[in-house]
């Protein structure tokens, strides 16, 4: 079972890192891979909660531009920015709670 969360969790660090190079673009070209895995999961998880924090404040903030009224922004805009900040931390309570288990998981297990 534990072999099995493992394999889980480096399939989410996996497509975390593709996510991460998508949305920059390939900024960082061939070396993207090897400085991902220099940072560590810490600093990606990190920079994830960023983003997800980042999503939410500007979320917010349209919608308050919005209700004061302001002709630029559309209730469509709105809304979409919304969910996407939702979804954003609807997955990062998610990911919390799979490292949880996987924690508990790993400390109850005899050495």
């Amino acid at each position: 079972m534990a072999v099995s969360g493992l394999s889980g969790i480096e399939t989410m660090l996996a497509q975390m890192r593709a996510v991460v190079k998508q949305a920059e673009g390939g900024a960082l070209g061939g070396s993207e891979p090897s400085a991902v895995r220099s940072d560590g999961f810490a600093a990606e998880l990190q920079r994830s909660l960023r983003r997800v924090s980042g999503a939410q404040n500007a979320a917010t903030a349209q919608a308050k531009a919005f209700e004061l009224g302001a002709p630029d922004i559309s209730l469509n805009d709105v809304m979409v920015d919304m969910q996407k900040a939702s979804i954003g931390f609807q997955t990062a309570v998610q990911v919390r709670n799979k490292l949880v288990a996987a924690y508990k998981e790993i400390s109850s297990m005899a050495m």
